[in-house]
């Protein structure tokens, strides 16, 4: 029986550095791995000692794309350690902030990163040379959620004005009008033209049966707050995620791979946060998903790329409601009583819930770190993917089933650089 391999030593268009490897024996396929080979970045252990001010502008360094929502699920972490509650305005501007970086993030994805896979071109640069207008209009689209996150986190990339508490400093109400709003009335009718264009590429017709899990807030799509909800019956508070997530070693990767305890491996990020929340999306998004004929549920991971666009226009319509309804605090941050504790946070960064767990000492030192990205917890379901996927198209050519293969892995906009903090070392001698 004829043995097989398909190998892409290193994966283009993603985050970080990782290959894929699938091995065939005839028309079945016996091991696939998402081969994850960046060192560890230790940043939990940077962490340690620190104290509780610095850690928000330590781990946005984590990642150049999603680094507000590390410093957010770390603020929260923290405030949930100390018994914070912030005000009302200030939880908007950390609403808009959001909103800020899903905007910058899902249209470098589903513009410069994922589409060329649906028109059969190597990069974006390719392309563009056919396409100019949609590079065009994706660049306006990501300057608005660049202005955001410039005017209220206080620069562009790795923003600094974010602390436990609430900010260093806030705009005004005039800041946000001049500055943003007709800026997101245009990238609001953009990302309305995004969505129907995504629609219309050509799709893969597969579909599996994954529990999704995605933070649920009674009131809003989720962002920063809510409890931790699956299609399967999962309802948690954040603060008992450990007891209820784990994560594994596996011998081809640097990054852990998380399973929910005695279930398995799960899926988070947009179509987790679509299917579980699709009712406290606005009016607007509503009426274009019935236009495109998405429906309320997605099973279809490469329909990954049109539920990216339709959160770009949920965040550009929620921002400007924030922005409508704002009323500038009376201060910039809540006080902060330091005691010892530990907290926990989770937030929904673009590619799907971002976990933090501190242990914080009584002067405010940092005792114990867990950071726990999105791409680690989606690493398996990536692999299972591919699975399916290769056991159901052995007749393709190699190189077509490759491209697909590379595919399959870019539905998820995995952040490999984000998933490699930690690695557990055993040494068996026999």
């Amino acid at each position: 029986m004829k043995t097989s391999t398909i190998k892409v030593p290193y994966l283009a268009r993603v985050e970080g550095e990782g290959g894929l490897y699938i091995k065939l024996k005839g028309n079945e396929v016996t091991d696939v791995q998402l081969r994850i080979f960046e060192p560890p970045r230790f940043f939990e252990a940077f962490l340690l000692g620190r104290n509780y001010s610095e850690v928000p502008d330590i781990t946005a360094r984590i990642c150049g794309i999603c680094p507000v929502a590390y410093q957010m699920s770390s603020v929260h972490a923290l405030e949930d350690a100390f018994g914070l509650t912030l005000d009302t305005p200030l939880r908007a501007l950390r609403r808009l902030l959001y909103c800020g970086e899903w905007i910058e993030s899902h249209v470098l994805h589903f513009a410069m990163l994922h589409a060329p896979d649906f028109l059969g071109y190597e990069d974006a640069m390719q392309m563009a040379k056919d396409h100019p207008e949609i590079v065009t209009s994706a660049l306006k689209l990501k300057k608005a959620g660049n202005a955001i996150v410039t005017l209220v986190g206080g620069r562009e990339i790795h923003p600094i004005n974010i602390r436990v508490g609430g900010f260093y400093r806030v705009p005004t109400r005039r800041e946000l009008h001049n500055k943003l709003k007709e800026q997101l009335e245009v990238a609001r009718e953009i990302a309305i033209v995004a969505a129907r264009w995504t629609a219309s590429l050509p799709c893969p017709d597969f579909e599996r049966d994954y529990e999704y899990v995605a933070l649920s807030h009674p009131d809003e799509y989720p962002y920063n707050e809510g409890r931790l909800i699956s299609n399967k019956g999962l309802d948690i508070a954040v603060q008992e995620y450990p007891n209820f997530f784990t994560e594994e070693h596996v011998a081809h990767s640097t990054s852990l791979h998380s399973v929910i305890k005695s279930r398995g491996a799960y899926h988070v990020g947009p179509l987790a946060r679509y299917t579980l929340n699709y009712a406290k999306l606005t009016p607007l998004v509503k009426e274009v998903v019935h236009e495109i004929g998405m429906g309320p549920t997605c099973y279809n991971p490469f329909k990954s790329i049109v539920v990216r666009a339709l959160e770009t226009l949920y965040a550009c319509d929620e921002a400007l409601r924030i922005i409508a309804e704002y009323q500038m605090p009376e201060r910039p941050a809540v006080p902060v009583e330091v005691r010892a504790g530990t907290g926990h946070g989770c937030s929904e960064a673009p590619r799907g819930i971002l976990y933090h767990r501190y242990r914080v000492g009584e002067a405010g030192e940092i005792l114990d770190a867990r950071i726990i990205p999105p791409t680690s917890q989606n690493q398996k379901t990536i692999e299972q993917d591919l699975w399916q996927f290769v056991s159901s198209r052995m007749n393709l050519p190699e190189d077509k089933l490759t491209w697909q293969c590379e595919q399959v892995i870019r539905n998820y906009d995995p952040c490999i650089s984000c998933s490699t903090h930690y690695l557990k070392l055993s040494i068996e001698q026999e």
